[in-house]
């Protein structure tokens, strides 16, 4: 008898599992055990949850690595817009390039937008003026440097748990509260492998790293401190906005007066639809990505939140169409594709 393959059905997310994804974007490494008894439910069933959505591909943990050990130059948004029949080839060549990192595929002037994160050992110069202009079908690029993140993706919250149980959720928390690393340099050989398979899979376990890398579960675990209180290595968890009753990816950008800039800044960073914050060259100083539960949600954004913000001149917003990548992890609709190789370089 023929049996449909599941992935090709519309997967669905029932209470326990969103509950289990709202943990995990508090305590990405947190113990399955003390999951199961913080949502109350029995730790075979947080473990076989847990289990499906990875192995169905609909949720992955992975390490966010601290942009500035990582990059040759600050980060860039990009505008692309290409010539009529050619956003789909353009696009798989956006992504053909490890050093970009998100691609949204956009209504609006500019059919994509990208970020581009230039890695160590290229040439920004290069990636900007000659490979990706010469991209077949890109009729035109905006490009605007990141200056400074006032909002980055891991700190975003799916916001679901009661404040008991996210409370409790905060004590297995990742934090990073110690001496910043100043470049991958300062990191041993162990130290840097143990980053790697940091980077692929955010609940690794020390056992897991020392049998890879062959040295002592507790040699390990000193390894993994270090990079995760450094700040060096930041647990996310990723997963299709579409499936927490998010489908649509929102862009904007925001005019606003300079004075007013830093309160507009802690503003937006403190609102539950807001994902991506950050101060950008260009004549709008502030852009923001956020998820949003439908159109009706994001002109209420627009014209309630933004409309009541100081200083605000103008503000020009784009809806997502399709999200094709984000934090180096491709998507195949609403499920999460093969992570970006090369990223982690010395």
């Amino acid at each position: 008898m023929h049996r449909s393959d599941p992935r090709a059905v519309r997967p669905q997310l029932d209470e326990t599992d969103l509950d289990i994804v709202a943990a995990l974007h508090i305590a990405p490494r947190v113990p399955t055990a003390a999951l199961a008894d913080i949502l109350g439910i029995p730790t075979s069933t947080a473990s076989r949850r847990l289990a499906r959505l990875q192995d169905e591909r609909l949720l992955r943990v992975v390490g966010r690595f601290a942009w500035e050990l990582i990059t040759s130059s600050n980060p860039f948004e990009l505008w692309v817009t290409s010539t009529p029949g050619h956003s789909e080839a353009v696009v798989s060549e956006l992504l053909r390039i490890p050093d970009v990192q998100f691609v949204l595929r956009t209504s609006g002037a500019a059919d994509i937008y990208a970020n581009l994160f230039p890695l160590r050992g290229s040439d920004p110069h290069d990636l900007l003026t000659s490979t990706i202009p010469s991209i077949p079908g890109v009729r035109a690029i905006d490009s605007r440097m990141i200056l400074e993140p006032a909002k980055v993706g891991q700190s975003w919250r799916y916001r679901r748990l009661d404040a008991a149980r996210t409370a409790e959720l905060e004590k297995h928390s990742s934090v990073a509260d110690g001496e910043p690393l100043r470049d991958l340099e300062q990191l041993s050989d162990l130290e840097f492998e143990t980053m790697r398979m940091l980077g692929a899979n955010g609940r690794v376990t020390a056992a897991e790293v020392g049998r890879t890398l062959g040295v002592s579960p507790t040699t390990a675990a000193r390894a993994m401190r270090l990079l995760i209180h450094s700040g060096a290595i930041s647990p996310r968890i990723e997963i299709q906005p579409d499936l927490m009753g998010f489908p649509l990816n929102a862009v904007v950008t925001i005019d606003v007066r300079p004075r007013d800039i830093r309160g507009a800044l802690d503003t937006l960073a403190a609102h539950p639809s807001v994902r991506l914050l950050s101060t950008v060259t260009g004549s709008a100083p502030v852009s923001l990505a956020g998820v949003f539960a439908g159109p009706v949600d994001l002109a209420r954004f627009v014209r309630d939140d933004l409309g009541t913000l100081a200083g605000v001149r103008s503000v020009q917003s784009v809806a997502g169409l399709r999200l094709e990548r984000r934090y180096w992890v491709d998507r195949d609709g609403l499920r999460l594709g093969d992570s970006v190789e090369g990223v982690l370089r010395r």
